[in-house]
């Protein structure tokens, strides 16, 4: 069991709750016809996040993924691995429950520096805040 955020991009995503958790679980059937662990299907925004936020938290997979050996060598790198699902609206990031508080804080920090919403899919009544605060509900 992983904790799970989620950023998406506020354009895409409707504004109410309902709606939202509809369109949420509709993106997380992985339907898109492309390779889930490449940062370039992504928008531009989501580009932006994912690109500072693997700076903490690499993924376990993909073009960006650290090398094995550097994991077996530092065990808090391999803690900071994050299992990475990369839509065109979505990305959803699994962690390690070790580091939850942080990776809550920097997602979300840097969710609004890049103009992209964010969802705490592990709470029971997740947390959907759009990048200038604005709560759905």
């Amino acid at each position: 069991m992983s904790y799970d955020l989620m950023v998406f991009e506020k354009t895409k995503a409707p504004a109410a709750k309902k709606e939202f958790m509809a369109w949420y679980e509709k993106q997380t059937e992985w339907g898109e016809e492309h390779d889930y662990e490449s940062i370039h299907v992504a928008s531009a925004a989501l580009q932006n996040w994912f690109m500072e936020m693997k700076e903490t938290f690499p993924p376990m997979n993909g073009e960006y993924a650290p090398d094995s050996e550097l994991l077996d060598e530092d065990e808090n790198l391999d803690n900071h691995t994050v299992d990475y699902c990369i839509g065109r609206d979505i990305i959803y990031a699994a962690f390690a429950w070790s580091v939850a508080d942080e990776a809550y804080e920097l997602m979300r920090a840097l969710a609004q520096k890049h103009d992209v919403g964010f969802f705490d899919v592990s709470a029971d009544d997740g947390d959907i805040i759009l990048p200038d605060g604005t709560m759905i509900v």
